[in-house]
């Protein structure tokens, strides 16, 4: 369920006679996702997304998400650039909700990541770490470490109704990340690259979407994040070595890591791992039964959290 906010023949019709886009021809709901409203739009001379963002994205932000998505896209990235309208804005109102229209772009979202797939995206990671050299407006980390212990508070003593093993493992994850690296080069970061968020044709790259969680941080974070999210199983019971590899082989081609980034993988990985894992449980404790979003296991991060607290900067590059 990602269409929260209907928009009708009529709402379309008024919303693109303020653009030069052309008239619709097909207009329908995508069903992934959990945070907005999107819709696939076909018109008479391309293909966009419509998408209204709902009550958990802060409308301002969306100035800073939406011209960070601009200067990827200026700069040849595979990043879906938003559309202005003859007014020369991006940002517009539908059915009292925030929307923009966006680029579409071609490409799906593996289920099952091959070696060659996490190269391919540990390349575009760094390609857009470098891209992203000038652009210096600061976000701040509205989920990083300090956000952590508050986050597992709020669960009110209730990880056990989702696992008897949950709590142990916030409380390993909390214990390690309290000493948190410092100190580390700075960027501009996505720090949500997960597979559903980058569309490929085979091996390439073709789109990096969903910017709604980047910010300012260390850039090894977002390295962290990468490697948690396409290393293993679904499910976290498995790492896969090869992935990894390829992964820290495609990244490293584009930019070096300096040795204190290197050293700092495990760590920043296990906070990676433990973000995930609150954020999940927190949901999981508070989406009512017939909500019509798919709950995910927090179980899947909590598995990464126990490996990457066992593992050293050599596992991490799959040695």
């Amino acid at each position: 369920m990602a269409v929260y906010t209907p928009v009708s023949a009529a709402d379309l019709a008024e919303f693109l006679a303020g653009y030069d886009v052309g008239e619709a021809v097909s207009f329908k709901g995508i069903a992934e996702g959990v945070e907005n409203s999107n819709f696939l739009l076909e018109t008479t001379r391309s293909r966009f997304i419509l998408t209204l963002y709902e009550k958990r994205v802060d409308e301002g932000d969306l100035p800073w998400f939406l011209a960070l998505m601009g200067h990827l896209a200026a700069r040849g990235l595979p990043v879906p650039g938003p559309i202005a309208d003859r007014q020369g804005q991006v940002l517009q109102r539908l059915n009292g909700r925030p929307a923009c229209l966006i680029e579409f772009l071609p490409g799906v979202s593996v289920t099952e990541a091959t070696p060659a797939a996490a190269r391919a995206v540990g390349a575009a990671l760094g390609q857009m770490h470098a891209a992203l050299s000038d652009f210096t407006a600061p976000r701040p980390n509205a989920l990083g470490p300090a956000s952590w212990p508050p986050l597992a508070a709020r669960c009110e003593g209730r990880l056990g109704e989702i696992d008897a093993d949950l709590p142990d493992a916030v409380t390993r994850g909390l214990a390690a990340c309290a000493d948190w690296p410092a100190g580390l080069p700075q960027s501009t970061i996505h720090a949500d690259l997960f597979p559903d968020n980058v569309l490929m044709r085979g091996a390439d790259v073709t789109g990096l979407i969903d910017f709604y969680f980047a910010c300012t941080d260390a850039r090894a974070y977002d390295v962290a994040v990468t490697h948690a999210a396409w290393c293993f199983s679904s499910d976290g019971r498995q790492f896969f070595p090869e992935r990894s590899a390829a992964l820290m082989a495609g990244y490293l081609g584009e930019i070096a890591l300096t040795p204190a980034e290197r050293a700092a993988l495990p760590r920043l990985a296990a906070g990676a791992a433990l973000r995930f894992t609150l954020t999940r449980a927190f949901d999981w404790l508070n989406t009512p039964p017939d909500a019509m979003v798919t709950r995910k296991d927090p179980m899947a991060f909590a598995r990464r959290l126990g490996w990457y607290l066992a593992a050293t900067p050599e596992q991490m590059h799959g040695r």
